[in-house]
């Protein structure tokens, strides 16, 4: 559903300030790199609170609550370790969905389901409490990045394993020439442009 003429304004003069509250490490983690650092925006309240905003006016847009069945909107996010736990609580509370953390393998308490990924140098493991997600729930997946795709697609297993539907990926930047979205079902959308 696209965006009121009001709402893609707000959003634009969002994402403008916090592009403006990135910071640039160059050569970071090694030469050749330009990393974008996002904590600059958690550091200041006003931006922290941009963040929240821009995402909220986004997925309320594109997947609308309604008074009747099915209600649609969004039931639950769901937070990747680690940097997707610094808005994804925030973000359900605003949007009046749960959240439900995915974290490495290990973490969580109680019965679980697992799912591995590939990671540059070996496989890695995802976990989500079984239960955790109610049976039809739509689901929201955010994290700060997406790269190569595979902890978001690892995450989307876990959703559906838990019976959940993923109606959307957001993330705050995205490094498109790695080609992360082309391995995710549902729709994704980055909040900044990262780099090519």
């Amino acid at each position: 559903m696209p965006l009121t003429p009001e709402a893609a304004e707000e959003l634009h003069e969002l994402t403008t300030r916090l592009r403006g509250g990135l910071k640039q490490y160059p050569d970071f983690p090694k030469p050749g790199i330009l990393f974008e650092d996002i904590l600059p925006i958690f550091a200041t309240p006003s931006l922290h609170d941009a963040l929240l905003r821009a995402l909220e006016i986004h997925i309320t847009a594109q997947h609308p609550p309604t008074l009747t069945p099915p209600f649609a909107g969004v039931d639950v996010v769901v937070g990747l370790e680690a940097r997707g736990f610094l808005f994804g609580p925030s973000l359900a509370l605003r949007l009046g969905a749960a959240f439900v953390p995915v974290r490495k393998a290990g973490k969580l308490p109680g019965e679980c389901v697992k799912v591995g990924y590939q990671k540059e140098y070996g496989e890695d493991f995802f976990e989500m409490q079984r239960g955790a997600i109610k049976e039809g729930s739509r689901v929201v997946i955010v994290d700060d990045i997406i790269a190569t795709g595979g902890s978001a697609e690892a995450a989307e297993m876990l959703v559906t394993m838990c019976g959940g539907t993923v109606v959307e990926f957001c993330f705050l930047m995205e490094l498109g020439f790695l080609k992360g979205r082309s391995k995710l079902t549902a729709p994704v959308y980055t909040l900044l442009t990262g780099q090519e």
